[in-house]
């Protein structure tokens, strides 16, 4: 299970390799005069002249190919699978990277980001779904962890690198390296099982008996794998919840009685208008969508993006850019502590927490730019990075596979990346505009956003630690399509 789990994982370095990339080589990638030099290649250009509004667009370009791929997403994982969807996800980033270190103009670099776009769009939906269903109960939340872990340490070693290859023509190299980790991912998925859930959603049952016990190792797998068949055929609904399985025998009958008896009954995956016709799966979807906008929304990336103008007026510039990968290294620090915290404190508390520190954070922010205190600027940047990487950073996209059946999880993955993608998409654009207009007052935007995140997280959020993705389900299932509470369905039991 570990195994599998950090495998997938490599795709999300691939992710923060693509974001953290520009960071540091970005600057001698593109800022040098209109006239084109060829002083070490006669083919490729010492660097490639770009506007900074021009920069801009091709650095986030790499958001339209993840918006495009995440919403194609569901359908892939559904046809191909989860594991076939990994491995072959890694073909934009080989693609693109070729294309960027290659690149000879503004339109083939834009046209390299975007093809590594579509791998972070795909790969984004496809990782945290799979990490999701081949995990146990217990190990869910650390598993879960693992797809935010590798992007935070793609970003700080995107930067690490690009202070040695900062240079001409290292740069493309720089760009280029993101090859490495797709191709081994490649070479390794194979390995790797494909997700029992996603076996018995197709009517495999033999092959989902086996690909969990290569998970479990010695374990008996007959109980969990009843469980997963019983949430597939919805009987789990009608169960009470318990600490380890949902008891088939309640129904006095076998998971080899159910499944011989009605294979026809195992639901059909579910596509992205299905998700707003079926009561249940509309409000988990509502509540992811809220959870990924609120990522975005956040404005962690504008965050990062003024640290770098704050640093800049506090510092000189080679001391700034040592405090900023810095900053990426109280990322990755905070998200080892989320890692270990998960399972202990639960996704809920961590949620909150992070919402109520980004939301105080973008108020000192405010409060600091105004009143010019750098000081208080610099460690407001920090404090704002762990109080996202505490929460924020990983639990929306885990708590996507934990929330969604089976049956819609690559659907309900789907339209929550593509929120999320669409949100960055939208802060990319409007901060700097916001930022210009209101200065520093516009932080006080996010903390509104984070305040109103955090009252919605506390009413409608549920807590899914220490519980398996049947229970889960099953839970919303009683509440709302047949208006019970558990306990009332232990009484009757009894009775």
């Amino acid at each position: 299970m570990v195994f599998c789990g950090i495998v997938s994982s490599l795709g999300s370095f691939s992710l923060g390799w693509t974001i953290g990339s520009p960071n540091i080589v970005g600057r001698i990638t593109h800022d040098c005069s209109p006239s084109i030099d060829y002083t070490h290649n006669s083919v490729l250009p010492d660097c490639i002249p770009m506007s900074t509004l021009l920069w801009g667009f091709a650095v986030s370009s790499y958001c339209l190919g993840g918006l495009v791929a995440s919403l194609l997403a569901g359908t892939i994982l559904n046809r191909i699978g989860r594991k076939k969807t990994i491995s072959l996800n890694n073909l934009g980033w080989l693609i693109g990277a070729v294309l960027i270190a290659l690149s000879t103009s503004p339109v083939m670099f834009v046209f390299g980001r975007i093809f590594c776009g579509l791998s972070c769009g795909l790969g984004s939906v496809a990782t945290p779904t799979y990490n999701g269903e081949i995990s146990t109960t217990r190990g869910r939340g650390t598993i879960g962890t693992l797809n935010q872990l590798f992007i935070v340490i793609g970003i700080l070693s995107s930067n690490l690198v690009g202070l040695v290859l900062a240079t001409v023509p290292m740069w493309r190299v720089s760009y280029a390296l993101v090859i490495l980790p797709a191709l081994l991912q490649m070479v390794m998925m194979p390995f790797c099982v494909e997700s029992p859930r996603y076996l018995i959603s197709k009517n495999r049952i033999d092959e989902a008996k086996n690909a969990l016990q290569r998970l479990r190792g010695k374990c008996l797998v007959d109980g969990e794998l009843s469980d997963i068949i019983a949430g597939q055929l919805g009987v789990a609904a009608t169960l009470p919840e318990s600490s380890s399985t949902l008891d088939l025998s309640i129904k006095k009958v076998s998971t080899k009685e159910v499944v011989a008896e009605s294979p026809q009954k195992f639901k059909q995956a579910y596509s992205i208008r299905d998700l707003f016709n079926d009561p249940v799966v509309f409000q988990i979807t509502c509540i992811v969508m809220v959870l990924h906008a609120t990522q975005q929304l956040s404005a962690v990336n504008g965050v990062m993006y003024y640290s770098t103008t704050i640093f800049d007026a506090a510092f000189d510039q080679q001391t700034s850019m040592y405090i900023a990968i810095a900053t990426s290294g109280v990322n990755l620090v905070v998200s080892l502590l989320s890692a270990f915290l998960i399972d202990h404190v639960g996704r809920r508390f961590l949620l909150i927490l992070a919402m109520v520190g980004g939301c105080v954070t973008g108020i000192t922010l405010a409060l600091g730019g105004y009143f010019q205190q750098q000081v208080v600027l610099v460690v407001s940047v920090f404090l704002f990075v762990s109080s996202f990487a505490i929460g924020l950073g990983s639990i929306p996209w885990m708590i996507t596979s934990e929330l969604a059946p089976t049956h819609a999880a690559s659907s309900v993955g789907a339209v929550a990346t593509s929120i999320n993608w669409a949100s960055n998409f939208v802060i990319g654009l409007l901060f700097p505009t916001l930022l210009a207009t209101l200065h520093s007052f516009a932080f006080l935007i996010f903390s509104a956003i984070l305040l109103l995140a955090t009252i919605y997280t506390i009413v409608y959020v549920p807590e899914t630690k220490g519980r398996s993705l049947e229970e889960i389900n099953a839970s919303f299932e009683r509440r709302i399509r047949y208006g019970i509470s558990n306990n009332d369905l232990k009484n009757e039991i009894v009775e």
